[in-house]
């Protein structure tokens, strides 16, 4: 099977997806939130720097209730910060 390369906005997603879980995360350990996401650290500090732009959705589900976010407000978040990002950029 032959995966289909990501789109540019694609990853410009998964980049916005990390920077908000990691400002997020603010002083907790990026241990201690993998745990209690039931992940691994090594996974998410992929996600949090881009390099995994295509996390499962419940992988974000389950970091995003680590760090006492709603999915929509995650959501509403990483969007919003696409939309300024191509504000500035115009």
């Amino acid at each position: 099977m032959v995966r289909v390369p990501l789109t540019t906005s694609e990853r410009e997603r998964g980049e916005r997806l990390g920077e908000v879980l990691r400002a997020a995360r603010a002083d907790r350990s990026i241990v201690d939130v993998a745990a209690e996401a039931g992940i691994s650290p090594e996974t998410l500090r992929k996600i949090e720097r881009g390099r995994i732009p295509t996390p499962a959705f419940f992988t974000v589900v389950a970091v995003a209730d680590a760090l006492g976010l709603p999915v929509d407000g995650l959501l509403s978040d990483v969007m919003r910060a696409g939309r300024e990002t191509a504000g500035s950029a115009a």
